[in-house]
């Protein structure tokens, strides 16, 4: 993840995808729960940072959810990826929403979805 803009990327080697990756990470991981995120770490088998998002409809429509996805992925593009990276760290990590994640607005996630990785 080298280069210039190399914080703006979200490159695949980077994301959790896999269902066996997102349950391993929701089993083994140590979770830092906020009011509308909780957030799983544990070691990363690929030896390099990666993120997952996962978003649960809770009764709400796909356009809601699809909206606090986008918003919970460029959080952690943005603000814990790109350091990740850099740092070295081998850490997956797996923001998993909560019902309250669709009343709050970009910042207000931001805010809880960065207080709970800086315990990570």
């Amino acid at each position: 993840m080298s280069g210039s803009g190399a914080g703006e990327r979200y490159p695949r080697e980077a994301r959790i995808t896999g269902g066996r990756d997102v349950r391993r990470v929701l089993r083994e991981g140590r979770r830092h729960r906020t009011g509308p995120v909780d957030v799983f770490a544990a070691p990363s088998p690929a030896g390099r940072p990666r993120l997952g998002v996962v978003v649960p409809l809770y009764g709400h429509t796909a356009v809601a959810r699809n909206r606090v996805q986008r918003r919970l992925r460029e959080i952690g593009r943005r603000d814990w990826l790109a350091g990740a990276w850099e740092e070295g760290r081998e850490v997956d990590v797996l923001l998993r929403a909560r019902p309250r994640a669709y009343d709050c607005d970009f910042p207000e996630l931001r805010e809880a979805v960065l207080g709970a990785l800086d315990g990570v």
